[in-house]
């Protein structure tokens, strides 16, 4: 497992983007106690996004707490131009979703949560589907979690090569 560095948020202009409200009811002896939650995602438009899910009494002050963590989670996406390297399905609890390259000027097939994760990352032209459910949350957290699996080609490329290059050094008599 390689050790992720973390990403300062300070030095990045960040956008949030708000993806989701869920106002929540508690049954109490006097009634409904409601509170909300709230998900949202941040990036700079140029390769660093972040989630976070944050939980109150009122929407503003879940906003914050959301916003506040997704600066926390920041991390790096390899782009090859304006989309992403390769393809890749990523599943995370019943949502599963599927992210393919595009040429340049196809723009952003996607909807729902992929679409606002797609948008603040930066990514330009992509081609999604969402499989299984279509919860918010679940379909954000596959997202980043596919984002955050993609290998630069020359970086793998180079790094096999590394790992060859010892190998033949040691045989070779």
């Amino acid at each position: 497992m390689e050790k992720v560095s973390r990403i300062d948020p300070t030095e990045l202009v960040l956008n949030d983007k708000l993806i989701y409200i869920n106002r929540v009811a508690k049954v109490m002896k006097g009634g409904k106690r409601l509170r909300f939650s709230a998900l949202v995602v941040t990036g700079d438009g140029e390769g660093h996004v972040g989630l976070g899910i944050g939980k109150a009494n009122e929407v503003p002050a879940a906003i914050n707490k959301a916003s506040a963590r997704a600066k926390k989670s920041l991390i790096k996406v390899p782009m090859a131009g304006g989309s992403i390297p390769h393809e890749i399905t990523v599943k995370y609890g019943s949502a599963a979703v599927l992210l393919r390259p595009a040429a340049p000027g196809t723009g952003v097939i996607a909807g729902g949560s992929t679409r606002a994760v797609l948008e603040v990352c930066g990514v330009k032209d992509i081609l999604t589907k969402s499989l299984g459910s279509s919860n918010h949350l679940n379909v954000a957290k596959a997202t980043l979690l596919a984002l955050s699996k993609l290998r630069d080609p020359k970086e793998t490329v180079a790094r096999r090569r590394a790992a060859v290059v010892p190998e033949e050094a040691t045989t070779g008599g």
